[in-house]
């Protein structure tokens, strides 16, 4: 019979457990994901009870407790605290969201949390972004143009062609779309994901963009558009509420009107 076992340092120990100090009347445990890969030792999940009398309504301000009074080896990115940057972006709960939206008290139990899946990890819940990055890159995401701009004005739009970028322009690239993906997870070194998609068709999208055909040509792939299935994770996870299948759909439509 054969058998199979994880990689080394793939499985995940019982860490540390800090305890809530005396007289905490409103605790809550937070299971958080600790790894260090330059330490060569598994990856763990520590436990922190946290006052929650004490403490901010969302998890990043957990987090930000966590770190600045209980262990200020606990690493991951944060920055506006308002839903804006995407840097907060990670799986709490079971489910990839802005910790910094995320309500503790939306989560029933304990709140486990855990770097977004199947990315590198660079330490703790810091993923690694190099890949998807380098994707967004690759559709160069800015105006491009043919004709110049007109003299002393700038490149108008009506508001028609202004309200179909509605629903585009509002993604803070946090990639809890795309990894929540499994077609990402897969194929991710060729599959360009939810995230990138609509990006593209963003620009797609744009009345003042020149480059359309272009932009096509460049997603015209068995695997860069055309690995998405419709699974519809991406829009079930997305925190801003936006659907990154219906742009992947709308880029497909476009495919099709121009053969």
């Amino acid at each position: 019979m054969a058998e199979f076992s994880l990689p080394a340092n793939s499985k995940v120990k019982i860490g540390n457990t800090h305890k809530a100090e005396a007289g905490a009347k409103r605790v809550k445990a937070f299971k958080i994901y600790r790894y260090d890969p330059d330490s060569g030792q598994n990856p763990r999940v520590d436990t922190y009870e946290i006052d929650l009398d004490a403490c901010g309504p969302m998890v990043l301000d957990a987090l930000i407790k966590i770190k600045n009074e209980v262990d200020t080896t606990v690493t991951f990115r944060r920055s506006c605290r308002e839903g804006i940057c995407g840097s907060c972006a990670m799986n709490i709960d079971g489910t990839n969201t802005l910790a910094c939206l995320k309500s503790i008290d939306d989560v029933k139990g304990d709140v486990k949390i855990y770097p977004l899946p199947h990315m590198p990890v660079v330490k703790d819940l810091v993923p690694d972004l190099t890949q998807p990055y380098a994707q967004l890159a690759s559709i160069e995401p800015w105006l491009k143009s043919k004709s110049p701009p007109p003299p002393d004005e700038e490149r108008r739009q009506s508001v028609a062609e202004r309200e179909k970028l509605d629903g585009l322009w509002e993604c803070v690239l946090c990639f809890c779309c795309s990894t929540s993906c499994p077609s990402y997870w897969w194929n991710g070194d060729r599959y360009l994901g939810p995230a990138i998609l609509l990006q593209a068709y963003r620009w797609i999208a744009d009345s003042r963009d020149e480059y359309t055909g272009e932009r096509l040509d460049e997603l015209e792939d068995p695997f860069r558009l055309y690995r998405c299935h419709t699974i519809m994770n991406c829009t079930k996870t997305c925190p801003k509420g936006l659907n990154p299948a219906k742009a992947i759909g709308e880029i497909k439509k476009l495919m099709v009107q121009r053969m």
